[in-house]
């Protein structure tokens, strides 16, 4: 019974259409993507090879040289592709630096690699694989070929044993696949040499792989075919996991958004190319190698192997000249600002969460200099610590009641002493320090812990105003903030109020402060509370007035009683245009019968200054920085007799 090819001619079918489509799609962007490209078309040429050394045969053909091509073909391509199975693998896992570290298994590798190759360069005058002189006969080493496939196989086994965590269980059983059913093939057709099935079950072992592992659109990004952001975050956690260091070069585009409203989404995706074609060119141009990640608003990667250091600083470089060039677009000159970090990890950039955290917003919190910067003098390991385990922090913070509240003083302009004071929360964690109050109170206004949060400083505040000591200080009121996140809250008002009950508090003792952004809301839960606490007679200030885009009309509507002149006003005050503008905003606030109290005052000059214009308070450094209650209580009893002598 003759060799049937029908199932070869099925395989090379499948994987030629493998092939097309994965060049096509243009899947080549990491090493691990060319390797298997690489695989699929070894494969397609050793089921080519197979076919024809079968036509041969049945042709009868006499041609040595032609029998020795198709055979030499054959065998070398069926040969190498277990060994660039088990270098995919490798690269899957990213442990090519592992390797690098181990010798034993370096020579493990390429020695029985090497001389098998070296059997087959020397073939054809010492007939050690095979010889077709005679027709096609095995040669003596054809053995050590089939011993040195088991063993590559048994590494292959032991390497996805050993990195199975690397993979997940999906990807893993993608990958694993393919040995069991390649032996089982090879196997059967040992044992059966009619039954050509090895190249048909090898072509679905890949075909498996290409379904469960190469999904483009699962980390390509569609508009610059650079890797996108989970691409990103997988590799550099598995680099983390795996001890690998590396060099990344982080572009974030600090004016994209600006960029992007003025000139639309599809202008601006033509830049994005740009911009990706511009990193490719250069990456190539420098023989970079480096990983190139698309991962949203603006934000690329590029990461270098540890060797790689001078080509980052080379890439990074040539971005930064490059990308400052205006772009014409519609008409227009675009002029990017391309804020540039170069970053070692694990060196500089510890774990992968830290990594994640300083990339998001690294061009909002620093000052760019048109510069490429050094992640090292940029990174704070505690505070990104803190942004990483805020929400853990405040949870801690709330069942230990370590949150401490502190009060700033408000010096009446009219009656020349301290009439009021601001509270105002504070952290102190016992392992990071102090907490940033706007990274605390954003935190937990996400989570949801700023309602407990608030209810236990209106409680600490109450108790406070009820104690004798509070009587003796004779303060009119407190002032206690309210976070957007409460005030929409439906139950607000008659929480404080019960709070306020429970500790005998008259409402005039009680000023409650809301931003200035929250006059943008107009939910029916907001507008509810605030009418509800205003009919029970606690008053309001808008605080940090003139730091955002206040509807008048709006605060006309709200039931203020106090204005508060953000700092912004106090540090612009030597500006004439800005005297203008402040002058006539303190007129049309006391016009409209409103208090005004003055934000960030420092020094003398700006005291005098703001009460030659009739503001009625002021509130800054000048008097003094928030304080705990004691140290409060002190200064304001020493300020009282000052003023009374």
């Amino acid at each position: 019974m003759g060799k049937s090819i029908s199932l070869d001619i099925a395989a090379l079918a499948l994987l030629f259409i493998l092939v097309v489509t994965r060049v096509l799609r243009k899947m080549m962007h990491d090493r691990s993507n060319r390797i298997f490209l690489l695989i699929l078309v070894t494969a397609t040429a050793s089921t080519a090879f197979d076919i024809a050394t079968i036509l041969i045969e049945r042709a009868q053909c006499e041609q040595a040289a032609v029998i020795y091509i198709a055979n030499m073909g054959y065998l070398l391509t069926h040969y190498l592709t277990v060994p660039l199975y088990l270098l995919f693998i490798i690269s899957m896992t990213d442990t090519w630096h592992k390797l690098r570290r181990n010798p034993v298994l370096q020579v493990l590798m390429i020695l029985p690699l090497a001389v098998v190759l070296l059997a087959f360069a020397t073939n054809s005058f010492t007939h050690l694989i095979f010889s077709v002189e005679n027709g096609y006969q095995r040669g003596p080493l054809i053995g050590v070929m089939y011993v040195t496939t088991i063993l590559y196989v048994l590494i292959v086994i032991g390497y996805m044993i050993r990195y199975r965590k690397l993979f997940g269980w999906a990807n893993l059983a993608a990958v694993g696949a393919v040995v069991p059913i390649d032996v089982a093939a090879m196997l059967v057709q040992f044992f059966v040499p009619t039954a050509l099935i090895e190249m048909f079950c090898g072509s679905l072992g890949l075909l498996i792989m290409t379904m469960g592992l190469q999904r483009p659109e699962e980390y390509v990004d569609t508009f610059t075919n650079l890797m996108k952001h989970s691409a990103y975050a997988h590799d550099m956690k598995r680099a983390f996991e795996n001890d690998k260091h590396v060099h990344i070069v982080m572009l974030n585009i600090t004016n994209f958004r600006t960029i992007q409203t003025m000139i639309g989404f599809d202008s601006m995706t033509e830049i994005l190319k740009m911009v990706a074609d511009t990193i490719r060119r250069l990456n190539r141009k420098i023989h970079g190698g480096a990983d190139l990640y698309y991962l949203d608003n603006g934000r690329f990667r590029m990461v270098f192997r540890e060797k790689d250091q001078d080509k980052a600083q080379m890439l990074a470089d040539a971005l930064n000249r490059e990308l400052k060039i205006p772009i014409s677009s519609n008409g227009l000159n675009i002029s990017l600002t391309p804020f540039l970090i170069l970053a070692r990890c694990p060196e500089e950039i510890k774990d992968f969460k830290a990594l994640m955290s300083f990339g998001l917003d690294f061009h909002i919190k620093n000052d760019y200099t048109g510069q490429v910067m050094s992640a090292g003098k940029l990174y704070d390991e505690n505070q990104l610590d803190i942004q990483n385990n805020i929400d853990l922090i405040i949870e801690q913070a709330l069942e230990n009641e370590s949150f401490q509240v502190y009060y700033q003083p408000i010096y009446s302009t009219k009656q020349g002493r301290i009439t009021s004071a601001e509270a105002l929360l504070r952290l102190f964690d016992p392992q990071r320090g102090f907490i940033s109050p706007e990274l605390l109170i954003h935190a937990a206004e996400k989570s949801g812990a700023i309602h407990r949060i608030g209810e236990f400083v209106f409680e600490k505040v109450c108790r406070f105003i009820a104690s004798e000591s509070f009587e003796k200080l004779g303060l009119d009121y407190i002032e206690v903030n309210l976070s957007v996140a409460q005030i929409m809250k439906a139950d607000l008002a008659d929480k404080l109020l019960t709070i306020m009950d429970k500790y005998h508090i008259s409402a005039d003792k009680i000023n409650l402060e809301i931003t200035e952004s929250a006059t943008a809301y107009e939910q029916k839960a907001m507008t509810e509370n605030l009418e509800a606490l205003a009919r029970a007679g606690l008053s309001f200030s808008l605080d940090d007035y003139g730091t955002g885009y206040s509807n008048i009309k709006r605060v006309i509507e709200l039931p203020l009683k106090i204005i508060k002149l953000d700092k912004s006003f106090v540090d612009e005050k030597n500006n004439p245009k800005m005297w203008i503008v402040i002058k006539n905003t303190v007129k049309m606030l006391k016009d409209m019968d409103m208090e005004v109290v003055v934000e960030g005052v420092e020094t003398q000059e700006a005291l005098d200054e703001f009460a030659g214009l009739q503001c009625d308070f002021i509130q800054g450094y000048f008097f003094s920085k928030p304080i705990p209650k004691k140290d409060f209580v002190t200064f304001i009893a020493n300020a009282n007799r000052e003023a009374m002598g």
